[in-house]
């Protein structure tokens, strides 16, 4: 793909914006506050008479920490990603239906691979999807694939046909956020061809995935790291990535690193396969104990007493940081001393607060930083 096509297929989305020598995606339901920093991050660019240079599409990341920033990519580096996802899955084709938004790395690339390969993109409303309206896929030109957030994907597994429509998908892709265990069992004893992978909008969507086969087998990691990608972990568990999808810096000016440290935490197994362990910069420090909130969270979905839940350190006088459980209000109440069970008891959460608006994006990610304001 060249810079004209990709700049085309990027307009054509509809939440582009053209500054000068950039083009920056942006999502259309940021809050005022939230435009206004990306307002003043725009304002930095520089000469916009000169030729694009490398790293001319700014993809936004970090939202839900509160930091916007974009990560800039070009036609190389999404080229790059998707001939690696090709190689990875032995596909010649890609046919996606798309439920993710433009704006976003995962919505973004399952049309960059399709325009790659000269397949089908079929832009849906998840909206539509969840109510029971589901595109008829097309046989005459390959599989089709899909990508879900695992909230998405655990609406869809209590509807019968929902199930039986997923089935007919060559590769269901699960990412934009923590599968818990009972999740994937259930994905599993439906039969769907889950794909379990790693990867972010600094390194063009995935760079680690797990092959359907591999998934039904009992398998439950990242996968292996795709053709064009080098996933490595460090002595402190950190991961770190390199490779020709790896963005080219944040805009407007830092470098391109030859090798991008992450902020995960994981380790590679006898396989090659990834598996990652939580975030460094989440890991809550109660009463001497390290925990990681991904771990509580996995517990307290798999007890089944929680629609969704989140995890995250307060500061505490006693404890010096507390571990409260944050859940969506409505239904019936949980039973906390079931939901704990199996947790150690340094794990147990202090508090459960229940949340009348639950504060998750349409990639499948919370807001923590709104989750501490409703303490």
């Amino acid at each position: 793909m060249d810079r004209a096509e990709l700049k085309k297929l990027v307009l054509a989305t509809g939440c582009a914006e053209e500054r000068g020598r950039f083009v920056f995606l942006c999502d259309p339901h940021w809050s005022a506050a939230q435009r206004a920093r990306v307002d003043e991050i725009l304002s930095r660019q520089t000469d916009s008479k000169s030729r694009p240079a490398p790293g001319w599409l700014c993809v936004p990341t970090g939202g839900t920490s509160g930091g916007i920033k974009f990560a800039r990519h070009d036609e190389k580096t999404l080229t790059a990603a998707a001939r690696g996802f090709c190689r990875h899955f032995d596909f010649a084709r890609v046919n996606a239906v798309g439920v993710l938004p433009a704006h976003h790395v995962s919505g973004l690339m399952a049309r960059v691979r399709s325009a790659v390969t000269g397949g089908i993109y079929l832009d849906w409303n998840w909206k539509k999807l969840e109510a029971g309206r589901r595109p008829i896929l097309p046989r005459l030109r390959g599989p089709w694939v899909i990508s879900l957030v695992p909230t998405q994907l655990q609406r869809l597994l209590q509807s019968r046909s929902a199930v039986n429509w997923l089935r007919g998908f060559k590769i269901v892709f699960l990412g934009g956020g923590p599968v818990w265990p009972g999740l994937a069992d259930a994905a599993a004893r439906a039969k769907l061809r889950i794909s379990l992978s790693y990867g972010m909008t600094e390194t063009a969507a995935m760079v680690t995935a797990l092959r359907p086969e591999e998934f039904l087998a009992g398998a439950r990691t990242c996968g292996a790291a795709l053709p064009h990608a080098r996933v490595g972990v460090t002595r402190a568990g950190i991961v770190r990535v390199a490779g020709d999808s790896v963005f080219r810096g944040y805009f407007p000016a830092t470098s391109r690193t030859r090798t991008f440290a992450t902020e995960d935490l994981g380790a590679i197994d006898e396989c090659g396969h990834l598996q990652i362990r939580g975030r460094r910069d989440t890991v809550i420090i109660s009463g001497g104990k390290k925990i990681q909130p991904a771990d509580v969270e996995a517990a307290l979905r798999n007890s089944g007493e929680f629609p969704d839940v989140a995890v995250i350190g307060v500061p505490d006088t006693e404890w010096g940081e507390a571990v409260v459980a944050f859940y969506p209000a409505g239904g019936i109440r949980p039973d906390v001393r079931r939901a704990t069970a199996r947790l150690a008891p340094h794990e147990r959460p202090k508090r459960f607060v229940a949340v009348k608006d639950w504060p998750r994006n349409a990639q499948g990610k919370v807001n923590r930083a709104a989750l501490r304001g409703a303490l």
